[in-house]
């Protein structure tokens, strides 16, 4: 009788690191494209806990995904892959259509509206975390919702366009 005390004095612990590192992935969609063709993925990501990184994704949906974020350049938009992204507590990260998105590469199969596919984000604390994507209409925009501020967002490993 005395182990099942200090079983749960032992666990504790373990619990409040899980809290602290938890991620919440949100509003999670993407458009309508074609098989062979590029799609793209945006969401909502918020920390509940400690700092944390997106370091890695994957799909079944595509033969690579990768981290991007879109650009101006003297009038011209363009994208560039990012390595990671800081994901600070308490401070949701939204990845929109001009700003950070998920870039699919080599499309599997198309995505057509009211589809779904999972994807799944690495973390460097908080681990894998797989999603269900809904996909909406091609050249659908942003969902009208809290979208937080990316515009403050540290890149690591990389630079802030000038």
């Amino acid at each position: 009788m005395r182990l099942l005390p200090a079983l749960a004095l032992m666990a504790m612990p373990l619990a409040a690191i899980a809290d602290e590192t938890s991620i919440h992935l949100d509003h999670v969609w993407s458009r309508a494209a074609l098989a062979g063709h590029e799609g793209v993925v945006y969401l909502t990501i918020t920390s509940a806990g400690t700092q944390d990184s997106l370091v890695d994704i994957t799909t079944p949906a595509s033969a690579n995904a990768e981290l991007h974020q879109s650009f101006s350049d003297h009038g011209v938009v363009r994208m560039r892959p990012v390595p990671s992204l800081q994901i600070e507590p308490g401070k949701p990260v939204t990845l929109t259509p001009g700003g950070y998105h998920i870039m699919l590469k080599d499309l599997k199969r198309p995505l057509k509206q009211g589809d779904s596919f999972l994807i799944t984000l690495s973390f460097a604390k908080a681990g894998r975390i797989t999603a269900t994507a809904t996909v909406e209409k091609a050249g659908a925009r942003m969902p009208d919702i809290d979208h937080g501020n990316m515009s403050n967002m540290p890149i690591q490993g990389g630079r802030r366009p000038p």
